[in-house]
This record gives C-alpha cells, structure tokens and sequence, in this order.
C-alpha cells in the first residue's frame, strides 16, 4: 500500500488506504504541499490518514453515549477515540493519542469528503496556534502585493477567479482562504476551484471531477493542476476589497474605510464564516479548551488591523458579467501597485 505525505505548514499527514477516488481527489487537492520545505511557525504535528471503501463495522465499536449531535453527524468520545457517525452511512474514527484517522463508507464521496473536512478542521487549528490565520477571501497576486476580495459563500470567489486567471500577469494563492500572518501578508492555501453548473464546460476535461457532497449535492471542481503554474508562495499586503453584489452589468469600485473593512473582517476571519470550522468544535474536550478561544481571537483581531492598515481598501460593486469585474480589478491593480516585485 503506497502512501503519500504533504506538509502545510508545520502540519504534516499521511495518506494511505484502498479507496482510490478519495485517495486521488486528496493528492490533487493538496498537490502544492507534496515533499514541501517550509519553516514551520509552532511545533510540528503529524496524523496518519487511511482512506478505506467498504463496510463500516460498527459491532465493533465501543458501547457509549454521543457527546455531539449535528443534521449531518453523530459524534462520541471513548478513551481518548472521537468518533463521527454519517448517519450510518460512514464512520470517521479519530485516535489522537496515536495520531491517526480513519474514514470508511461504501460512499467514495463521503469518505473523501469527511476527510478533507476533517483535514481544513485540524490545518486551521494548527495554523490558528502559530498565529497564521485563514481570512475567507479570494486572494491573487500582483507585481508581489495581495489582491483580496472579501465575499461571502456563494458570493462567486470562484467564478471571478477562473475570470482573473485569464490574465497573465495575475497570479494566485488562494480560491477561498488564504492564510494571514501579523504583518498582514499572504501566504498560499490554494486546493481546488468550485465552478458552477453549466460553467463546467470551460475546464478542460483532464483537469474537472465532480463531487457529491453530502449537505449541498454535486459540485464541479477545477483540479489544482489546472493552474499548478499561476500559483505563488506568498505576497505583500496590496489591496483590499469589500465585494458587494449588484444588478448591475459592469462592477465599479469606490474607497472604503478602515471602519468597513474591519466590520468585514469580522465575519470574514475573525470569527471565521464561511471557513469550514465545524469539526474544531465537534472535538473540543474541555470548557478549557473553548474558553482558549479568547486569545485566538485576539490574535485574529491583531492581523486583521495589520492587513487593513498596510493595505488599500475599496468597496467593490460586483455586476453581473464575471468578465467585467476581472477587468475592473486588473484596472485598479495596474493603476495602484506599480511598484517592482519584491521579496517578503
């Protein structure tokens, strides 16, 4: 049984198992952090990950009580195991004493799915302790400054991505949750990107898979290999935009306040919507443990005041044609970050 190890920054794992859609569709997904060098902001951590397809045993499990109920999941704690239920359609078996995790289920789709839920969940955690934090934003890159646009989900991240990726001279480092460190740069978290139905067609066919998952149906993704070349490591702060849909046709932009950009911030990667976060608190053990959370968002606070004050802020009034807002950013990106590509 082959396996595959990737290292986000300072949180390594393992990919092993016999099911081969989860397998493939996981490497692919964390392609840019297979047999990656990087300077890890906390101590490393290390889980083993098994993919496996077939029948859950649950005469095999321990007889408790759930802990946590959730529409989409039951979960239990015994001797150190949390356990999630799909609705006996799948188990996921956390052991983190000896740092594994296991997903099984007749459903290839569900076993993905939970696992790289799972994985978003203990990456953001791990990230969250160094003081590295994911802001839920398209984020591309311009002559080595951040272009961010903050949008909720379902607010079209995607679709002005794949517009902006048409542009040579842009780059990108993330379709929904780059990571922000104290000095207000961004670094790279780039996976996968959503389309929407009956936009799949312009994926080349090589690069598209679809996924059915299991609260919100089928979705098509555009693998990570489709624009391997246009991603980058990291940029300077540059440019930050408050997206506001319209009915308009053409997007226009305006400046904004330092006040309107920290009230988006707020949603946005302070308190996290729209960044998976679900299995952060299906597992906490303690009270102590929540009540940590104080001090995370401190620390979120902290970045998000850097990135505001070391950025240029506009509200950005997104029409209808996808074209046209991509022509308006690369409008404002010309006009005001003119400066030379320089190093972090």
């Amino acid at each position: 049984m082959g396996s595959n190890t990737f290292s986000v920054y300072g949180y390594s794992f393992t990919l092993t198992g016999n099911c081969e859609y989860a397998l493939q569709g996981l490497i692919e997904d964390f392609s840019f952090f297979a047999d990656k060098t990087q300077t890890a902001r906390g101590p490393l951590r290390h889980i083993d990950i098994e993919l496996a397809e077939g029948e859950p045993d649950y005469e095999s499990l321990p007889v408790c009580d759930a802990s946590v109920y959730t529409p989409r999941n039951v979960v239990y704690h015994h001797q150190g195991r949390r356990i999630i239920d799909f609705g006996g359609r799948g188990l996921a078996i956390l052991d983190a004493k000896e740092s594994r995790f296991r997903s099984i289920s007749q459903d290839p789709h569900l076993v993905y799915e939970a696992t790289y839920l799972f994985l978003l969940s203990q990456i953001g955690q791990v990230l969250d302790s160094q003081g590295l934090h994911r802001l839920h934003a398209l984020a591309m890159s311009h002559r080595g400054h951040a272009i961010l646009v903050l949008l909720p989900m379902g607010g079209g991240k995607s679709t002005l991505a794949a517009s902006l990726l048409k542009h040579s001279r842009l780059s990108i480092l993330s379709d929904d949750s780059p990571l922000i460190d104290r000095a207000g740069n961004a670094f790279a978290f780039p996976l996968r990107l959503g389309v929407l139905k009956g936009h799949e067609h312009e994926i080349p066919e090589e690069h598209r898979r679809v996924v059915n998952r299991m609260e919100f149906g089928p979705k098509f993704l555009m693998n990570y290999s489709c624009f391997a070349d246009r991603v980058v490591d990291r940029a300077k702060p540059g440019l930050l935009l408050l997206g506001r849909r319209t009915l308009a046709r053409e997007g226009r932009v305006e400046t904004a306040s330092y006040t309107a950009a920290m009230r988006d911030l707020v949603p946005g990667m302070i308190v996290g919507m729209g960044l998976f976060q679900g299995l952060e608190y299906l597992l906490e053990r303690s009270t102590r443990e929540i009540a940590g959370k104080t001090g995370l968002g401190w620390s979120r606070l902290r970045n998000a005041h850097t990135l505001v004050r070391r950025s240029t802020t506009f509200l950005f009034h997104m029409g209808r044609d996808p074209e046209s807002n991509a022509q308006v950013i690369m409008d404002l990106a010309d006009r005001l970050l003119r400066g030379q590509e320089e190093p972090l």
